[in-house]
């Protein structure tokens, strides 16, 4: 039997799974490890370069949705192995092919904590790319958010207002984000 995640059109996540953010809880960061070193023993016979907690609930002090995101960077030989797909369902994953697009080359997406039935869990998505890829300047975006607190309630500001707006549209929200995001990544590539 099929995974029924794969069934969902993009109205059904819209409605399933609205945008709500919530103040930061510095419990982020414990859920993070937590999950991380459970990954860690699926997959460390894949030698994952790192491991990181990325996302705005990585940024302490603003707004997020409650998703714990994760950037893992894995040697170019393991990316798409049904191997470490394999691997991380054991301990509750559904992967998604996220393919290329524009400049960006294809890369792995996986989620858990998704229930059909209305069950509340911990939602954990992970963003899985080799070294080059560029995913992996969301560790840039997130190093200057961090950094910078001006920056970061900039940011927590576009998030609330385009919440607001995007309450059932999970593209539009975050198509809505792209433009500060890609200044700020911009900015890290080229320093003033």
């Amino acid at each position: 039997m099929g995974n029924p995640l794969y069934e969902l059109k993009k109205e059904d996540w819209n409605r399933l799974f609205p945008i709500h953010l919530e103040e930061h809880n510095p419990e982020w960061k414990r859920i993070f490890q937590k999950e991380k070193e459970l990954i860690l023993s699926k997959i460390s016979g894949f030698s994952p370069e790192r491991i990181e907690h990325v996302g705005s609930t990585s940024i302490p002090g603003i707004k997020a949705k409650p998703y714990i995101d994760m950037l893992i960077v894995m040697p170019i030989e393991y990316m798409f192995s049904e191997d470490l797909i394999a691997a991380l369902a054991e301990i509750g994953f559904t992967y998604f092919l996220v393919p290329k697009r524009d400049d960006i080359e294809a890369y792995m997406s996986f989620g858990k904590g998704y229930h059909l039935d209305g069950t509340k869990s911990q939602i954990f998505h992970i963003h899985m790319c080799s070294s080059d890829n560029f995913t992996v300047n969301q560790l840039a975006f997130r190093d200057v958010l961090r950094r910078d607190g001006k920056l970061a309630k900039a940011y927590e500001k576009l998030k609330v207002e385009s919440a607001a707006k995007f309450k059932n549209d999970r593209g539009s929200y975050l198509l809505s984000k792209n433009e500060f995001v890609q200044e700020v990544i911009k900015s890290t590539a080229n320093p003033a």
